[in-house]
């Protein structure tokens, strides 16, 4: 079965403002995000990609515009189930003033409990993106043969939620998983179970230094904005 290369979308103009955005239209790349999506074709480029699959939304149209410039055979394709989580009334609102919300608690800690109001549950989020993947590895194996490597462009929640799936592991663990915008995680596909192969790789370690302010223990919802 193929390698699927998951793409978190580059920094957003959502993710410095600490806006949680959901499906709000119009947020775009800042100009790191743009930067980093730049360079996304020269890290990729001993890669034979088959496809790529993306978010609808413009940070990730954005993200995967220069690679498919660079490589313009490659067919794009847009798929809703790998759209960002819907947020519902969270959506647009700043995460800091929703940290106190009494659900906060529950999406750190029993994510699998926790529905956002007005929007979907974590569960159905974890559901439509796994199934998403399990139909377009199907696909892809079928055109391009059981060796294939594909990239789907997404976002923060979707990925760490499948790569928990792909891990087998609950979802009330998934706020453990880091991925920063424009990381790189790749999961290979087998008949009987799914490697996890990189981990939100973006070849830079500045994250991992230490800072003033030692970042806080809760999970940022959508995926936080990287290294400073």
């Amino acid at each position: 079965m193929p390698t699927l290369i998951l793409v978190r979308h580059g920094r957003s103009t959502a993710n410095t403002a600490g806006l949680l955005a959901g499906w709000t239209p119009g947020v775009a790349l800042d100009e790191r995000g743009a930067a980093q999506a730049a360079a996304l074709p020269g890290r990729l480029a001993e890669l034979p990609i088959a496809e790529v699959v993306s978010s609808p939304l413009q940070r990730c149209q954005e993200t995967i515009r220069p690679l498919l410039d660079a490589r313009p055979e490659l067919r794009a394709h847009s798929d809703d189930r790998i759209g960002e989580a819907h947020y519902g009334d969270w959506s647009g609102r700043k995460l800091a003033e929703l940290s106190g919300e009494p659900l906060m608690e529950v999406v750190q800690a029993h994510p699998s409990a926790a529905a956002f109001p007005g929007g979907e549950s974590m569960r159905a989020m974890q559901t439509r993106a796994a199934e998403a993947v399990r139909e377009w590895n199907a696909r892809i194996e079928r055109d391009h043969g059981g060796d294939a490597v594909y990239l789907m462009c997404s976002h923060g929640d979707i990925i760490k939620s499948l790569v928990a799936d792909a891990l087998g592991l609950h979802l009330d663990l998934f706020q453990r998983i880091s991925v920063e915008p424009c990381s790189i995680t790749a999961i290979r596909y087998t008949r009987l179970r799914p490697f996890l192969v990189r981990l939100g790789d973006t070849g830079d370690f500045t994250s991992l230094a230490p800072r003033e302010e030692p970042p806080a223990g809760d999970a940022t919802v959508g995926g936080g904005a990287g290294a400073p």
